[in-house]
């Protein structure tokens, strides 16, 4: 009797992964700084929080600060993001070789999905310009998930998608990324232009970090032949 080959999922992260937002992270970062009278992060501190879920990633700004000003501060980050896309200043390139990386993975076989401390709005708002959420078959989101690094998103997508651990990759650019892949027992692959140092991931546990997006396809197979 033949086995039927397990179902594949690739899981993305977005911010830092698939495409780079920091700038217009920063800059909503330092508008609400400037509205509640705050000091100015630098620019390598925002980037570490990023993939957090926000108000996380605020309270760790700002420690010194309440959960209540975390929630307000949250909220006004959110208001000025959706200003700056409603305007057309928000820049979200998509990092070079994403959409060939994607469609390599698709003519492999793999199924597709992303888990990302984005709302599920700003996700796709993020995904519009590029017809990319067709893509997915399945979107987690912080507003329906606990964030990372909980294996809950992950382990979400795996049932959306029917696929087990021992066939789905966690792909992404932080260390938060890599422990939820772990922490749901799934391969955990890092990318090196993200927003964590490749040193980072693979002391968190990264079975293998790309240095560009079209070595993720041969690097995934690499490793699911020896899993």
């Amino acid at each position: 009797m033949s086995v039927s080959e397990p179902i594949r999922l690739a899981v993305f992260d977005c911010d830092g992964t698939l495409v780079d937002s920091q700038y217009s992270i920063l800059a909503s970062v330092h508008a609400a700084c400037d509205a509640h009278d705050l000091p100015r992060p630098e620019a390598e501190a925002v980037k570490r929080i990023v993939g957090l879920p926000l108000k996380l990633g605020i309270a760790r700004l700002w420690p010194d600060q309440d959960a209540e000003a975390h929630a307000v501060i949250a909220g006004f980050y959110r208001d000025h993001f959706d200003r700056l896309r409603d305007a057309g200043n928000v820049s979200e390139p998509l990092f070079p070789g994403v959409l060939e990386g994607l469609a390599a993975f698709e003519d492999a076989g793999w199924l597709l999905g992303v888990a990302t401390g984005k709302s599920h709005k700003g996700l796709l708002d993020s995904f519009a310009e590029y017809g990319l959420a067709e893509r997915f078959v399945t979107l987690q989101t912080s507003d329906t998930a606990a964030g990372k690094p909980s294996p809950d998103m992950l382990l979400r997508a795996m049932a959306e998608a029917g696929a087990e651990a021992r066939a789905t990759v966690m792909i992404g650019d932080t260390t938060f990324d890599m422990e939820m892949a772990l922490n749901a027992g799934t391969l955990a692959v890092g990318v090196a232009w993200g927003y964590h140092e490749t040193e980072e991931l693979l002391a968190t546990g990264a079975h293998a970090v790309a240095s560009a997006f079209h070595e993720l396809p041969a690097a995934v197979e690499d490793l699911m032949a020896r899993r």
